[in-house]
């Protein structure tokens, strides 16, 4: 990343928020205190209906022998195959993308109806959408940066301790004009953000 910085906007414990990336332009998501899990959506700046694929992105990882999560060199896919980002450096090595968001319906399935209330990523994202004149028929596979989810020999899913250390970091640069979707994840019942969550910081720059 450049020294040069276009945006930079610290991001408050569970909120959401959005940019637009430009083709070349490089966005950094910095964890500031450690252990803070960051979920993302893209979609083509011109044409939303083009949109990150958790599927088409691991399918193309895959192919060429690579892991079934996100690292450095991962290149961030969309519904017609299309490369949209690529991570190009980072300090964690393990990136989600298998597990989706969290939701008020899944707090409730996983952790009690005490927790129907509690506020999610699902919420943040339809925020942000509502912004663009999107709405929950546009929720799709999200990255969720900085967090820690092993797949078991039985093949579950299992959210463990996040992986980043304070000031840890993913940088991506864009391939095409993508707008950002980001929810500085809330959730308080499972270790994704050390049960407590905190800022992050992003930078868009050069």
């Amino acid at each position: 990343m450049t020294t040069d910085i276009i945006t930079d906007i610290l991001v408050p414990a569970r909120a959401p928020v959005s940019a637009t990336l430009k083709a070349g332009q490089s966005l950094r998501i910095i964890d500031l205190e450690s252990q803070q899990a960051v979920d993302a959506l893209f979609y083509n700046a011109h044409d939303v209906t083009e949109r990150y694929s958790a599927q088409d992105t691991l399918a193309a990882q895959a192919a060429l022998g690579g892991p079934y999560y996100l690292q450095t060199g991962s290149v961030l896919r969309s519904n017609e195959g299309r490369e949209m980002l690529t991570i190009t450096a980072d300090t964690c090595s393990f990136h989600d993308t298998n597990a989706g968001a969290c939701s008020c319906e899944s707090n409730i399935v996983r952790f009690g109806h005490e927790t129907r209330f509690m506020h999610a990523c699902r919420e943040n994202f339809l925020t942000e959408l509502a912004k663009y004149g999107m709405g929950k028929r546009d929720l799709v596979s999200n990255v969720n940066f900085f967090m820690n989810v092993p797949i078991r020999p039985n093949g579950e899913l299992t959210v463990d301790d996040g992986l980043s250390a304070p000031g840890g970091y993913v940088e991506l640069r864009a391939a095409m004009d993508v707008l950002v979707l980001i929810s500085n994840c809330p959730q308080v019942n499972n270790p994704c953000n050390g049960f407590t969550p905190t800022p992050i910081r992003i930078i868009i720059s050069p």
